[in-house]
């Protein structure tokens, strides 16, 4: 199929499901962007909130993007600090918290982006609150888990606290430099001002406000909104930006940090009969990458035809049983094989 007629049956598609979804109830709305190469379109429908108007979807408004940040801003960084020499994939982290021994500082920074760590799977920090131990060596000093793979926040939580030592700059600093470079003048770690341009996400008690311009998960509130594995606002035309420029990366960057994007979409760890876990994206049999964000958004990329799709939602803020964000995520795995 011609790229043209992908984007405007993928884009079709999109819009289709996601009319259902909010005709139904089951979401306020949502945005995404289509595209390959140098074309692109967006997509539209419903808005942020069950209000007014004005407060309809579009590609300009912000959303919270949950586990994306692993992607938008961890994974991203950590392959520049490769690049920049300041990190080893397979080095322990021993080697970059010496203040042990730590049961966690065998585990290796590959291991953290593929979820082989075996650090605790449970994200709550709330025990940590009130008392003088570090966070990083707080989570390091916990015994390890079984091994094999297991999808936790925990790790990048740690990733994004070693960045923050290596470069010397909190994590929301040293992205917003790197987004400014790449032309990604909308995202950023929050808090953002309630507007309409802003998506709230979960009314978490019937009554109250809805979370709104600050992080959707609690363990990154507790982390002042900025964290390694949740915490990054973003907008559709952003997504797009930075999807066409991996793909771009992967095919003409013959640096250290496109070495790093090559490998990170190999399959290293199997996750199902389909689907493996490279360096923190999920890689399928039919050579689909993507990473999914609980507030309701996903990335997915297909590098051998330089396709993406990026989805942006707020499905959470109905509650979380976030119905029918399944089904709009298989269809757009579907797109890729059309």
């Amino acid at each position: 199929m011609l790229d043209g007629d992908w984007l405007a049956e993928t884009g079709t598609d999109i819009r289709g499901v996601l009319k259902v979804m909010v005709d139904a109830g089951w979401l306020p709305g949502g945005t995404a962007v289509v595209g390959t190469g140098n074309l692109w379109e967006f997509v539209a429908v419903g808005g942020t909130t069950d209000g007014p108007e004005d407060t309809l979807a579009a590609p300009d408004v912000h959303y919270d993007v949950a586990s994306l940040t692993k992607i938008m801003a961890t994974w991203s960084l950590t392959g520049r600090a490769v690049a920049d020499g300041l990190l080893d994939l397979d080095t322990p982290l021993s080697a970059y918290f010496p203040g042990g021994p730590f049961p966690g500082g065998v585990v290796t920074v590959r291991q953290i982006l593929t979820h082989t760590s075996r650090l605790n799977p449970v994200t709550w920090l709330e025990c940590h609150v009130g008392t003088e131990q570090d966070l990083a060596e707080a989570i390091l000093s916990e015994q390890l888990d079984e091994e094999g793979y297991r999808y936790i926040d925990r790790g990048f939580i740690l990733l994004g606290l070693l960045l923050e030592r290596l470069f010397g700059d909190p994590l929301d600093r040293l992205m917003a430099d790197l987004w400014s470079v790449a032309g990604m003048a909308s995202t950023c770690y929050g808090p953002l001002p309630r507007s309409p341009m802003v998506a709230p996400t979960e009314r978490r008690i019937p009554g109250a406000a809805a979370t709104w311009g600050v992080v959707h998960d609690e363990a990154a509130a507790l982390m002042g909104g900025v964290a390694g594995h949740a915490g990054v606002f973003t907008t559709a035309i952003d997504l797009g930006v930075f999807a066409r420029d991996l793909l771009r990366v992967r095919s003409e960057d013959a640096s250290a940090f496109g070495d790093y994007v090559r490998e990170s979409w190999v399959p290293q760890v199997p996750v199902d009969e389909h689907t493996a876990r490279g360096l923190a994206w999920l890689v399928t049999d039919d050579g689909v990458v993507y990473h999914n964000g609980y507030t309701g958004v996903s990335l997915f990329l297909h590098p051998e035809t330089d396709r993406y799709v990026g989805l942006l939602t707020n499905a959470v803020h109905f509650g979380r049983r976030r119905t029918g964000l399944f089904d709009l995520r298989t269809t757009i795995r579907a797109a890729f094989n059309a």
